[in-house]
């Protein structure tokens, strides 16, 4: 089987209807209380909550109900393959032919904080080929959409354009997007790297969410975006929808997009940053900051005893307010100390009777709801 033996325009719209379900799930939690943080992936600040859980389960289980016998690879449940029968006109595909590929939340540490830049995205693969893909952004009513070959839109209430990037733009005229990753040692290289770059481009934004950065370029909201360290769920939906607006999506050096680097562009901005990127050696990481390490094990002893004085910890000021504690430093390796230790966070942890941490709201105003 090809990728034309299956209708990519079938396939998208059932990446739609999940995209736009698990959307509204997601929009449902207005901020009065955060969600539930479960667990950590590359380090203590990149974390997973409970509301990712729940959006991949409810995607899957839409994908499911349409064609078991597909396979879905998601990034909180890895990759898991159909039980269909593909003789079965009750189970269309053909088991391993179509994958799914699924972001359920991407921007979790936006969600958590209230800001409105995340998204789902949701990629549909025939033969290791990207041929639909969606990226709904909730917060601001919007749907971005690609078919292989067939353009890229923007959906917003009932109004629907096609896409395309900025075209032409010098390099010194580009308005660039980029993302920075959890690992210290990754982010020092990423820091000195756009310290060199921004005096030779317009402006560098960061928006938290590689999906919605793409889909900016697509847009011609931004006129190009780069980062290390993408996995693959970040930019396959964003990817085709960049590629059908105009613009180039690769790696540096002719080599494709990877975790090592992804690259958006229109075709000449792109050989322009893919010259100067590469001049720099973006493609490292130092090694990881032991101070930083260090500050993030303490954690555990500020939490237990809240009445020590840990001003004097470098980078550590304390905040008391109304029997809660803010810009406390995260305890490395716990899902209870990611939940409540969070830099300038205006909701913190108390402990309740039955001995488990969660969120309360404190005397800052919080939960405002977000308007589009």
């Amino acid at each position: 089987m090809t990728a034309g033996d299956e209708d990519a325009e079938a396939l998208l719209r059932l990446a739609v209807d999940a995209a736009s379900e698990a959307g509204a799930l997601l929009a449902s939690w207005r901020g009065d209380i955060r969600p539930d943080v479960i667990d950590t992936k590359s380090s203590p600040t990149d974390v997973v909550t409970e509301m990712d859980r729940r959006s991949e389960a409810l995607i899957t289980e839409r994908i499911r109900g349409s064609r078991p016998g597909d396979t879905v690879l998601g990034e909180e449940g890895g990759q898991t393959t159909g039980a269909g029968d593909s003789g079965n006109p009750a189970s269309p595909g053909v088991p391993g032919r179509v994958r799914w590929v699924v972001d359920p939340l991407d921007g979790t540490v936006n969600y958590l904080y209230g800001l409105p830049d995340w998204a789902v995205s949701i990629a549909a693969e025939v033969d290791g080929v990207v041929v639909a893909g969606v990226v709904e952004v909730p917060r601001f009513g919007e749907t971005f959409t690609a078919v292989a070959g067939q353009g890229a839109w923007l959906r917003r209430s009932d109004t629907v354009v096609a896409l395309h990037c900025n075209l032409p733009v010098a390099l010194g005229q580009a308005l660039v997007g980029t993302g920075f990753g959890y690992d210290s040692g990754r982010r020092q290289v990423q820091g000195e790297i756009i310290a060199k770059l921004l005096p030779h481009v317009r402006d560098i934004r960061r928006g938290g969410s590689a999906a919605v950065d793409l889909c900016s370029v697509a847009a011609g909201r931004m006129d190009a975006f780069f980062e290390r360290g993408l996995n693959y769920w970040d930019f396959a939906a964003g990817g085709l929808i960049a590629r059908e607006a105009g613009a180039m999506v690769g790696g540096l050096g002719g080599r494709p997009e990877s975790t090592s680097m992804a690259v958006a562009a229109g075709p000449e901005l792109y050989r322009q940053l893919d010259t100067f990127l590469s001049r720099l050696n973006p493609e490292r990481d130092a090694q990881r900051s032991q101070e930083r390490d260090g500050l993030a094990g303490r954690g555990r002893g500020v939490l237990a005893e809240p009445k020590r004085d840990v001003s004097g910890v470098i980078g550590v000021p304390r905040v008391r307010r109304a029997r809660t504690w803010q810009n406390s430093p995260p305890e490395s390796g716990t899902t209870a100390a990611l939940k409540a230790l969070h830099p300038r966070s205006d909701c913190a942890l108390r402990m309740k009777g039955d001995g488990v941490l969660r969120w309360l709201p404190t005397t800052t105003a919080r939960g405002r709801r977000t308007t589009t």
